[in-house]
């Protein structure tokens, strides 16, 4: 260590801890767009929903207007039925009976052909939510298509820039003591992408706790790295560097 400039490995520690922190930061944002993207996604996915469910109530409602003609077709072919079996009965209390039946199948055939008109006003209206739904989706997809763009062209940005970053730390790192540059590397990883930070004001810019007059003094002296006795981080003084 006595042949080692300390004070010039500390100025490079500085520019190499310029280059860290950058690098933290724009991995920090990259971690965080692939959430971004899904959160786009969530959202598009549930105004497609609307869209689905609109569409599921115009396919039922079809299906239910089906059925009930079917209903009512069968109906309407029973009371046919009926009617033609009128001039073979032989009593009177056998034709007031089948009027009886009779009148009960067109009671029956009324109100499902009240069901088939209530079915067709549903369906206008479910026609103009799924119209109106249709022309939604195609905006709203739109907007999802370019704000996921957005977000994967920064992560090419981030990721371009990350590159640069990389290439300038190998040109710096040669140029640091194995031991200093290992402990650097060791703190950077447990201490959030900071592991050097300037003493201000008799406090460590690391954790702002107070960095005793002795521990000051160690520091200026260049003997061997300083590190805050709370934090760990490398300390330096910010005008002497």
């Amino acid at each position: 260590m006595a042949t080692i400039n300390l004070k010039e490995q500390l100025k490079t520690l500085i520019e190499l801890q310029a280059i860290d922190s950058e690098i933290y930061i724009l991995k920090s944002d990259k971690d965080a767009l692939p959430k971004e993207i899904e959160a786009l996604k969530e959202s598009y996915e549930s105004k497609k929903k609307i869209l689905a469910d609109c569409e599921k109530k115009s396919s039922d409602l079809a299906k239910q207007k089906k059925d009930k003609e079917l209903d009512l077709g069968s109906k309407e072919e029973a009371i046919k039925k009926l009617q033609g079996q009128l001039y073979q009965l032989k009593t009177n209390n056998e034709y007031k009976t089948m009027l009886k039946q009779i009148d009960d199948a067109k009671a029956d055939a009324s109100v499902i052909e009240d069901m088939i008109l209530e079915i067709m006003e549903n369906t206008d209206k479910v026609k103009e939510e799924l119209e109106q739904a249709k022309k939604k989706i195609v905006d709203e997809e739109k907007i999802f298509i370019q704000d996921k763009n957005k977000i994967e062209d920064r992560i090419k940005e981030i990721d371009g820039r990350l590159a640069q970053l990389d290439a300038q730390r190998r040109q710096v790192t040669p140029g640091i003591d194995k031991k200093i540059i290992s402990q650097y590397e060791r703190i950077l990883a447990n201490r959030e992408g900071l592991a050097i930070v300037w003493v201000e004001d008799n406090s460590c810019k690391g954790c702002n706790m107070s960095v005793p007059a002795q521990v000051i003094n160690l520091i200026k002296m260049y003997e061997r790295v300083i590190t805050c006795e709370v934090c760990n981080r490398m300390l330096y003084i910010k005008d002497e560097s």
